[in-house]
């Protein structure tokens, strides 16, 4: 490989590294055979953990940086569907993550949003395992972070700060981080989110669009939660430039909401920005009582913005790729940013383990392998925002008649049937 010049990204929101500010030398990286490729992850998520889990499984080392000083509790509700579960069961986290998730037995159970009326749902209790070889769970971000947590090595994860510029040298990476450390790695893995400073490296600057959309999101604990909420079910409000999706996580113990409704001016893109209850409720002014009452039951809403970013070209430049939303940011409508992200790392560990001589082909391989397909559900979240936001009206009852005639467990069997551990799938995907 040539040398190129320094890539020094901006200092983002998302990176990591040691809490001790030092240098690791070339041979402590190589390992002591010096014949496997030494891999950096950028991002401790559940991208992150999940490469770092998935090259242990294919006998490669990764290393995990992570600016926050310890992994905690960020987030909330998240749906784990059969192309992540078979993918966890298989890394053998899926087990000790069912002592917490909750298994749905409805889905995609869709309400009209001013009196409730059922327009549709599916029984994923009898379908979704006899489709897809296993069932639809709903977890908290924090428990499936700490399952993967359970597969990847002691000592694996460094802490306390955040990854600033990379510096490609000949067939090698310098990480450079806030606090002055210094690392280096034959492998630079971007699993740093949508702030992703990797990205910026890989891709340049991209631009990035007001949807003007911003999402809620919120935890209503169980016993505050009326029972149609408690129920084991994925229920979606429909209406007009709103919607809302609830659903049980950590055994019952909490209802996860989240809304969507137009932006404000003071939305910004961050799990951490908070809003009121009062402001959640006045958007969803004139809804079912029954909905109402559940939102007055939450604690501590957070809102931010959903920004639009188109699909990128590609995602990887020399020894250097992107995972997760760092690669694919999308839009939560089809709940696949989790899924995906799992995907990508098992597809990235399998093509470095095939290929490990040769980093750069083989993340050019696992690029090919995982763009079409994460492109194709970036497009299809983009354009679900405009069918679950028709205004009452002509198109609105259309929609709605249509939900009787369609199954989107079975119109979305491409999403769910996927294994890219199956020889069906070991060539370029759609």
């Amino acid at each position: 490989m040539t040398n190129r010049a320094p890539w020094d990204g901006p200092p983002g929101q998302h990176g990591v590294v040691s809490t001790q500010a030092t240098t690791v030398g070339v041979q402590e990286m190589l390992g002591p055979d010096g014949g496997t490729p030494e891999i950096a992850i950028i991002g401790g998520g559940i991208g992150g953990l999940a490469a770092a889990a998935f090259l242990r499984r294919a006998g490669l080392r990764g290393t995990v940086y992570e600016q926050a000083p310890e992994l905690r509790e960020v987030g909330a509700g998240l749906v784990v569907a059969p192309n992540a579960a078979r993918l966890l069961r298989r890394l053998g986290v899926l087990g000790p993550l069912l002592e917490r998730a909750v298994r749905l037995e409805v889905g995609w159970e869709f309400r009209r949003w001013r009196d409730g009326r059922v327009l549709s749902a599916e029984d994923l209790a009898t379908s979704c395992e006899r489709l897809y070889g296993e069932h639809t769970y709903t977890v908290h971000r924090a428990d499936l972070l700490e399952a993967l947590g359970r597969a990847v090595p002691p000592g694996a994860v460094r802490l306390g700060a955040r990854c600033v510029a990379l510096d490609v040298r000949g067939e090698r990476v310098a990480l450079r981080f806030a606090d002055g450390a210094v690392a280096e790695a034959d492998v630079v893995v971007g699993a740093d989110g949508v702030h992703s400073v990797v990205r910026a490296a890989v891709a340049g600057p991209r631009d990035t669009a007001d949807s003007g959309l911003c999402a809620f999101r919120a935890l209503v604990p169980g016993e505050r939660a009326p029972s149609f909420a408690r129920r084991r079910a994925q229920t979606l409000w429909i209406g007009p430039g709103h919607h809302l999706v609830h659903y049980p996580i950590s055994g019952g113990r909490f209802v996860n909401l989240v809304a969507f409704a137009p932006a404000g001016g003071d939305s910004v893109e961050s799990w951490t920005a908070g809003a009121t209850v009062e402001e959640f409720l006045a958007e969803f002014d004139g809804w079912d009582p029954r909905l109402v009452g559940l939102i007055r039951a939450a604690r501590s809403p957070g809102r931010w913005a959903l920004l639009d970013r188109a699909p990128l070209p590609a995602w990887s430049r020399g020894p250097v790729t992107l995972l997760g939303d760092a690669a694919h940011p999308m839009f939560p409508f089809f709940a696949q940013g989790a899924a995906q992200a799992i995907e990508d790392a098992a597809v990235l560990a399998r093509c470095l383990a095939e290929d490990a001589a040769d980093p750069p082909r083989a993340l050019r391989r696992y690029e090919a392998l995982r763009l079409p397909r994460t492109t194709r559900l970036q497009e299809v979240s983009h354009a679900r925002s405009d069918v679950n936001h028709l205004p009452d009206g002509p198109d609105q009852r259309a929609r709605d008649a249509s939900f009787t005639a369609t199954d989107p467990l079975v119109d979305n069997g491409w999403i769910y049937e996927y294994d890219p551990e199956s020889p069906d799938h070991q060539g370029v995907t759609p």
